[in-house]
């Protein structure tokens, strides 16, 4: 072949979803592999985030053979000394990549992982990349799921998807701009509890759902907290501008990380950030829902550093299709709804990261926190409950909708078009929380419509030399 002629493995695999859109009418085995299989059986993907939750998630990734992990990246170089008792960061990341494959090889060696610093620096010069996850936190989800669409690479983003409304939004418009495989780790949306929610439903278990609760036993970790005075020195292995990334500077202080920036008004996005992504996707999936045209929160002391102890926000949401207006409520720190009074004694009202309810004219569905195991309740109306027919399609899986994404196959089931809206109902909530106002949404126009001051915190003005 000659060097005009050739093609990289990456641009092959960058440009498969626009060839496959293009000649849907030839017989995919006829398209040398895409769809079905990679001009390469594996993908080669990047792991930006290595982290506690990024080094998880990396070594599941690992024994997917679908794909080959060939770089890291994280601000964190080793952790033996940041904080205290965290061991993680790129060179354990790098190495935990370069043992599982030594154990795969016959020699028992192998050293083909790189480790970076810096996201920019790993997506200009690792140019066989074809994909990345970030695992981030939540502040800087967008700046490098950007950066790396931009350059071709598919993404598989941590939950939420953004740090702010004015984020979610301009990540599902990149998406749909530079045509890569995106998803957002919220596997319910391929689950069997989330198609048999929306076939009770749309079934009509229940009758028309009016109201639904959903409930978490988040915040783990610290909320309610003022800026700590202390500026005790930066880690030697920490790269603390560059863990700030698009945040305004602060001095270092270990009450901000790891893990707990999840509390952090600059950094996370709270209990309902972390964790109401996951029964909100099957919330909105369920009944339909758009974005909401009200948003009202009360909570414990709110200041202007961190999230508050505890909370309680109601969303209302229009009729849509044949559905009526529903009010959606989300409880943490601790708050929940009444017991159904037909929830039988001695039954568990959810589980132990919370629950969710859906209450109908006819009746109610009673889920574990993200949706799974749903029960119409009680437990009699349940076995008298002839369940309609399984319509929907069963989910792949959702790792394997985005490797099949990556592939040129159809877009993944938790895409950032699809998370995009649903994030920004979600963080809606937060802005309710800072404001202590009820909000009027006008969702088109990206504004809060009687609460001019309530705009401000739709997206947080990044510092200099940081851009979206």
């Amino acid at each position: 072949m000659s060097k005009e002629n050739k093609i990289s493995r990456r641009r092959f695999m960058g440009h498969a979803a626009a060839v496959t859109t293009a000649f849907t009418i030839v017989p995919r085995h006829v398209l040398s592999g895409i769809g079905n299989t990679a001009p390469s059986k594996k993908i080669n993907l990047a792991c930006i985030g290595v982290g506690d939750q990024g080094m998880r998630v990396m070594k599941e990734y690992l024994k997917k053979p679908q794909v080959q992990v060939i770089a890291v990246c994280d601000v964190n170089k080793a952790g033996d000394d940041y904080p205290k008792g965290a061991t993680l960061g790129r060179e354990p990341g790098r190495e935990e990549v370069d043992e599982y494959y030594a154990g795969q090889t016959p020699s028992g060696s192998y050293r083909g992982c790189a480790a970076y610093n810096d996201f920019r620096e790993l997506l200009v010069k690792e140019k066989d990349v074809d994909a990345v996850l970030v695992a981030t936190p939540d502040h800087s989800h967008a700046v490098v799921s950007l950066e790396a669409m931009k350059a071709g690479k598919h993404v598989h983003c941590q939950k939420p998807v953004t740090h702010s409304i004015y984020e979610a939004r301009k990540l599902a418009e990149a998406a749909r701009k530079y045509k890569v495989a995106t998803q957002v780790f919220t596997a319910v949306q391929a689950s069997e509890s989330t198609r048999l929610l929306c076939e009770w439903i749309w079934d009509g278990a229940i009758g028309p759902v009016r109201e639904v609760h959903n409930w978490s036993n988040r915040p783990i970790w610290p909320q309610g907290l003022e800026r700590p005075e202390e500026t005790p020195p930066v880690p030697a292995n920490l790269d603390w501008d560059l863990w700030l990334g698009p945040a305004a500077y602060r001095p270092y202080h270990p009450a901000y990380l790891p893990f707990i920036w999840r509390g952090w008004l600059d950094f996370g996005t709270g209990a309902l950030g972390d964790m109401g992504c996951y029964a909100f996707d099957t919330i909105f999936r369920v009944l339909k829902l758009k974005a909401p045209t009200s948003v009202e929160a009360v909570s414990t002391e709110v200041n202007s550093e961190s999230y508050p102890l505890a909370s309680i926000i109601h969303y209302e949401f229009g009729a849509r299709e044949a559905m009526p207006p529903v009010r959606l409520t989300w409880y943490d720190g601790g708050l929940k709804p009444p017991r159904p009074e037909e929830l039988e004694p001695g039954r568990d009202m959810g589980d132990w990261n919370g629950g969710l309810l859906f209450v109908g004219d006819k009746g109610k569905i009673l889920c574990r926190f993200m949706g799974s195991e749903p029960q119409v309740i009680p437990e009699s109306k349940m076995k008298a409950y002839k369940q309609p027919p399984k319509t929907l399609p069963r989910s792949i899986g959702h790792d394997k909708e985005w490797f099949e994404a990556c592939r040129g196959g159809k877009p993944a089931g938790a895409n950032f078009e699809i998370a995009g809206p649903i994030t920004e109902a979600l963080l809606l909530g937060n802005v309710a929380l800072r404001t202590g106002r009820k909000l009027y949404w006008d969702a088109p126009n990206m504004k809060v419509i009687n609460v001019p001051e309530a705009n401000e915190y739709i997206h947080t003005p990044y510092r200099s030399g940081w851009m979206l």
